[in-house]
């Protein structure tokens, strides 16, 4: 029944998303974390200063993850986790720092997660853990 509900949503989503293929793969990236144990606490987190932003916060068991959520409509131009680059990670560190400061959490607990949601019926998702440092 709940997969039923599901799939409704999904295609309400796509039909009222239209091609904003990054809101649906966090959508996707949300609930399959969810459905792996992780508790979200924050979407879209950003710093004050506007340095940084974190697509997804989550606790996965004693460890806070940040996590970027990389989508593609298909893999023509290569897998979605490859654009998270060097210049892309120091902004994530920033923004996670920022966050991790205000919930005074130990550095030492925190992880950085990718998430690659290529969209297609049905979609793939990888979950790709302790992706950098």
């Amino acid at each position: 029944m709940i997969g039923l509900l599901y799939r409704a949503a999904d295609a309400l989503r796509r039909r009222s998303l239209g091609n904003d293929h990054g809101r649906m793969g966090e959508d996707l990236a949300h609930r399959y974390l969810r459905g792996h144990g992780c508790t979200v606490v924050a979407r879209n987190y950003r710093t004050r200063s506007g340095s940084g932003e974190i697509d997804l916060v989550a606790w996965h068991g004693k460890t806070l993850v940040f996590v970027e959520v990389k989508t593609r409509a298909s893999t023509e131009f290569g897998e979605p986790d490859r654009a998270v680059d060097a210049e892309k990670q120091a902004n994530l560190e920033r923004a996670a720092r920022d966050y991790a400061r205000r919930a005074n959490i130990d550095r030492e607990k925190t992880r950085f997660d990718i998430v690659s949601v290529v969209l297609g019926r049905p979609p793939r998702i990888e979950w790709i853990q302790g992706a950098f440092r």
